[in-house]
């Protein structure tokens, strides 16, 4: 067994999984990532959705290090320092029209509690709706706001005041066949919770663009048009969680750009430093002058390494067209998946937008969950060297959300895997 792996055992806390993946990483480039025995494995899952320019991205590690050799840290919010500043301003002009003003923070979860707190404080407001099946973070309000039992057990009782709408998972709804009429409903039920379930006391409702952890779960095109003519009625604030699915990852630089809708609060993370702990959350000017001298502080927010790696990052996303890209990899990628569904009825569902892609798996025509066999895919694949994530309130979906700069090539082998583990766990299966 590897030192490093027992050291695992004896001294980190392993709180996510039921074993951490037996392998240590030593190194990584590009899609690609390799052991401490020298052996290769192609990333479809980027750390988590994060690497999405690549790892070990040379124009971001230079700028770090560029960085390191000047400044690493002084708190960015007692001194004014200068890549803090120079991501801001970039920010403000790559983010949804009008969101100018951004405040940084180290992590999703820190960001998801200062856009809700800020949303209180703006709105004079205290309640929030947020959606099933959600994932918004693993500190308390996070999961105050997150609609999935297996995160949030053990943890509770959490805040009062959160209500929860039914989530616009169109596989599963009663509307399977028709995704706009899935999306009306799920948006009037959103009237029906404010009338109902709340205290007509709203600052904010909450939700991801792309659902990602929940299993890649794509809202119908018309949903958050019709979710915003319901909050403007109302006065409510929309915060946009793209942690997950922000700079590039769905095919645009943040997925909510695909509805055409603008969200009042912005929340990024993961993919804004290609690796680097940064996160943020963008919003209008009048909105961020809710925050007075003394109500918010991050003492590593807005580290100048991360945000100069951030910057580019950024640069190299725009550079290389990487939102193109993604947008073109993930079709032909969701293509080859949905001719391999042809042939196998364990695949229920693909879906997803850019390289945010889940494959839903099932046992039978009533969706029973196929979850074990999600697991056993995994680790098949694992075997052949190729690493993916397994999602979903289930836990049933393959989630392939590698680096946007993985190749043709490595996608057909990834898929041709796939198949050979889908074959693995008993069903037929080929490309």
């Amino acid at each position: 067994m590897s030192d490093t792996i027992q050291k695992y055992r004896d001294y980190v806390m392993t709180g996510f999984m039921k074993s951490v993946v037996p392998i240590v990483i030593d190194k990584a480039s590009g899609a690609t990532v390799t052991d401490i025995n020298g052996r290769e494995y192609l990333d479809c899952f980027a750390g988590i959705s994060v690497v999405n320019a690549g790892h070990c991205n040379p124009e971001v590690i230079a700028a770090a290090k560029a960085q390191m050799d000047k400044l690493v840290h002084c708190s960015s919010y007692i001194y004014h320092v200068q890549p803090v500043a120079d991501l801001a301003e970039k920010i403000a002009h790559i983010a949804p029209p009008g969101l100018t003003k951004t405040f940084f923070g180290n992590g999703g979860a820190e960001a998801i509690e200062g856009a809700m707190k800020l949303a209180r404080l703006y709105t004079g407001k205290h309640e929030f709706i947020a959606l099933h099946a959600s994932f918004h973070g693993r500190s308390w309000g996070a999961l105050s706001v997150t609609g999935n039992m297996s995160r949030k057990k053990r943890g509770g009782p959490y805040a009062a005041g959160v209500t929860f709408a039914p989530a616009p998972y169109t596989y599963r709804s009663q509307w399977s066949d028709d995704p706009e009429e899935c999306g009306r409903q799920c948006a009037r039920a959103i009237e029906d919770v404010i009338r109902f379930t709340t205290a007509d006391d709203v600052a904010a409702f909450i939700a991801e663009p792309v659902m990602g952890e929940g299993g890649i779960i794509v809202p119908p095109g018309n949903y958050f048009k019709e979710i915003k003519k319901v909050l403007d009625r109302h006065g409510i604030l929309f915060i946009a969680d793209e942690v997950q699915s922000g700079f590039a990852r769905t095919g645009k630089m943040f997925a909510i750009e695909h509805y055409d809708v603008n969200p009042d609060i912005l929340v990024t993370a993961k993919g804004i430093a290609d690796g680097f702990p940064l996160s943020a959350f963008t919003t209008r000017p009048e909105i961020a002058d809710a925050y007075k001298p003394g109500d918010h502080l991050s003492t590593f927010g807005g580290n100048p390494v991360s945000c100069a790696a951030s910057l580019a990052n950024i640069h190299f996303i725009e550079q290389e067209g990487l939102a193109q890209r993604a947008a073109e990899t993930g079709n032909y990628a969701m293509a080859k998946l949905g001719a391999l569904k042809k042939n196998n009825p364990l695949i229920g569902e693909v879906r997803g937008l850019g390289l945010m892609i889940g494959v839903e798996l099932v046992k039978d025509q009533k969706l029973t969950p196929a979850t074990a066999e999600a697991e056993g895919i995994r680790d098949g694949l694992l075997r052949r060297g190729v690493l993916v994530g397994v999602g979903g309130v289930y836990g049933n979906v393959i989630r392939f959300q590698p680096p946007l700069t993985i190749t043709r090539a490595q996608i057909d082998r990834a898929i041709e895997t796939f198949a050979e583990a889908l074959q693995e766990v008993g069903q037929f299966a080929h490309v």
